[in-house]
């Protein structure tokens, strides 16, 4: 079968009930997922309820309720298709969607399963795959391109080729032509367009090394005074959003310069950005695939994935103002990570860095902590952090 036929099979099963459960991941992914079917299914007037899980196991299969709803699995399941039948869920009404790699179960009818990856798509993620389903129960659910765009986003699909492609490319030109998503084509590879001042997201760029700027926020800072790029006000320094595009070829070109004079390579200097323009200057976080994708992240990380759905579904009032503070909680403790990690130091091997924290940092946030100290001690080996769950 190909992708088109089975969602096809997964519409028909979806169409056929009236009560639904949806299992879904804690990621953005998995938060950005549940929301785009919960939202599909309530059009169609089917009753929706939903539980978060963080991986699939036998204690978490407990929670899902023994009834004769349909369950749909979001972003997880493809590789526990075993362990779902040995549950006692019957394939013909238990639906996996998903984009990881799949094991079907060793005997018994197999269950309706909507892989991209089984079909050759490796860069679409759970949420791509979700909105195709919605968008084949109803064409009205093209509305919810703009959550597919943050999952795939969330997933780092973007991430080889600093743009979307394939099925999500085709997805983000749903959004654009909604009017809900706005494409930078080519524009500056740096995270925090929306949020972060200009010296932070240029020094703490993943893919750019900019001697002289990179990891170095003061350094940057005066990099940009050079070239005439100064604060907005005292300490209050422009995003990337807020400069017109005269400011950001200057940056640009800038860039270039200094890169190529140090003999830098420039191939991941440009990347696409996904914009939206019906989200409110003054909620920042919003603004854009990768900085919605982080919110939805912190609320998972910190076991309130539902806060995440909540703000999918539009809520910008009591879900948002939670979700900020747990995202300031968030950074804030992810800072500590890394302070604690290049302070302490780590054990360095041939092939590899490692630390132990013990149980000072909970297990969610530890690897984000690590990544970014990482360049601060040898980016040139992978780290390894361990700690007590």
């Amino acid at each position: 079968m190909s992708l088109l036929e089975d969602i096809r099979a997964a519409a028909d099963a979806v169409r056929s009930c009236e009560e639904v459960t949806i299992i879904s991941h804690i990621d953005a992914d998995g938060i950005s997922s549940e929301a785009i079917l919960a939202q599909a299914l309530s059009r169609d007037g089917i009753r929706v309820s939903t539980t978060f899980v963080r991986q699939l196991d036998p204690l978490t299969l407990d929670q899902i309720p023994d009834d004769s709803s349909l369950k749909i699995f979001s972003d997880l399941g493809s590789g526990q298709q075993q362990m779902l039948l040995e549950k006692g869920l019957e394939p013909s009404r238990t639906i996996i969607i998903d984009h990881h790699v799949s094991q079907p179960a060793e005997h018994g009818d197999p269950f309706i399963e909507v892989n991209c990856l089984n079909h050759g798509h490796e860069k679409m993620s759970a949420a791509g795959v979700s909105y195709l389903l919605a968008r084949e129960l109803d064409s009205i659910n093209t509305d919810l391109a703009k959550l597919a765009i943050i999952g795939n986003i969330g997933d780092m699909m973007d991430r080889e080729h600093l743009c979307l492609t394939g099925p999500a490319r085709e997805i983000l030109q749903d959004g654009v032509r909604q009017g809900t998503v706005e494409l930078w084509e080519h524009d500056l590879n740096i995270y925090g367009i929306s949020t972060r001042p200009l010296p932070q997201s240029l020094a703490y760029s993943d893919d750019m090394d900019i001697p002289g700027v990179s990891r170095d926020p003061d350094g940057a800072g005066k990099f940009l005074e050079r070239i005439g790029i100064t604060p907005i006000q005292p300490n209050r320094w422009p995003v990337w959003e807020d400069l017109s595009f005269d400011q950001k070829q200057q940056v640009c070109c800038a860039i270039i310069e200094q890169m190529v004079a140090h003999g830098k390579d420039t191939g991941r200097l440009f990347a696409d950005h996904y914009l939206f323009p019906d989200e409110d200057r003054h909620q920042a976080s919003l603004r854009n695939a990768s900085e919605f994708a982080t919110m939805l992240n912190s609320c998972g990380r910190w076991q309130r994935p539902e806060l995440g759905g909540a703000i999918c579904r539009g809520d910008r009032v009591v879900a948002y103002r939670e979700a900020e503070h747990m995202l300031r909680n968030h950074r804030s403790k992810i800072r500590e990570v890394m302070l604690y990690i290049t302070e302490t130091g780590v054990t360095e091997l041939s092939h590899m860095l490692y630390i132990h924290v013990g149980d000072r940092f909970p297990d969610t946030i530890v690897g984000i902590g690590a990544g970014m100290a990482l360049s601060r001690l040898n980016p040139e080996k992978p780290i390894l952090i361990m700690c007590e769950d």
